[in-house]
């Protein structure tokens, strides 16, 4: 059997991702935003969504737009608001938007301990705050600490550098961010890449995320081989 995980059209990468889902949406700031595959979860006209990324989105692209066409029911992040986009503002102000504010550090933590099959953990971030009230609070040898939990998605939309067929990929520097634990803790990985290229092309030194995480992946350009060039 020939394992060939690539699809031809950003449409066909998002498909099944049913509305009320979890989704989980790699960046920071607009670094390592998948902001084609966000578009095409636009297109497909799904709705009530949860949203788990680092921020609510900047401008009138990627998240900012899901916001704006009043696609998202609830945002799990650490920064709702930006100075380059008010949709988040506007709709938690109109109450059409839920938001579960999550320091960064847990939330990364929290989308890791979903793909290692943690069960919860205990941190002191937040001890003392609106953001941990009604949670578990336990004294530890850390402190006064309080019990998180797992975040996992329905989906995972990603942006990497490269892929080969089978899933496997490399990231670009600060682009890499949420997106390999956010591969591992989701339903179907979705990567959007910049090429895709030949078996045996890319170094498995380089290899972040290895192709068992990822269900499908999207190029915006056709696939290449030969040297990747500088990292």
């Amino acid at each position: 059997m020939v394992i060939d995980k690539t699809v031809r059209t950003a449409a066909e990468a998002v498909a099944g991702v049913r509305d009320g889902a979890t989704v989980l949406i790699s960046g920071f700031g607009e670094s390592g935003v998948p902001f084609g595959l966000v578009s095409a979860l636009l297109d497909s006209g799904v709705r009530d969504l949860t949203i788990v990324a680092n921020n609510a989105g900047h401008g009138d692209d990627g998240i900012a737009a899901l916001l704006r066409e009043g696609r998202i029911r609830k945002m799990v992040c650490s920064y709702p608001r930006s100075a380059s986009c008010g949709w988040f503002e506007r709709c938690f102000k109109e109450g059409s938007v839920e938001l579960e504010l999550v320091p960064q550090g847990t939330l990364s933590e929290r989308i890791r301990a979903g793909g290692a099959g943690i069960a919860g953990f205990y941190v002191r971030t937040g001890v003392g705050t609106a953001l941990t009230a009604g949670k578990e609070h336990r004294t530890l040898e850390a402190g006064e600490c309080v019990l998180e939990l797992p975040l996992r998605g329905d989906a995972a939309l990603i942006r990497a550098r490269f892929a080969d067929r089978w899933g496997n990929l490399t990231y670009s520097r600060a682009a890499r961010n949420y997106a390999p634990t956010m591969a591992t803790a989701s339903s179907m990985t979705v990567v959007e890449v910049d090429a895709v290229l030949e078996l045996g092309d890319l170094d498995p030194e380089t290899v972040i995320t290895p192709g068992i995480y990822v269900d499908r992946v999207w190029s915006r350009r056709e696939s290449v081989c030969g040297a990747l060039g500088p990292a």
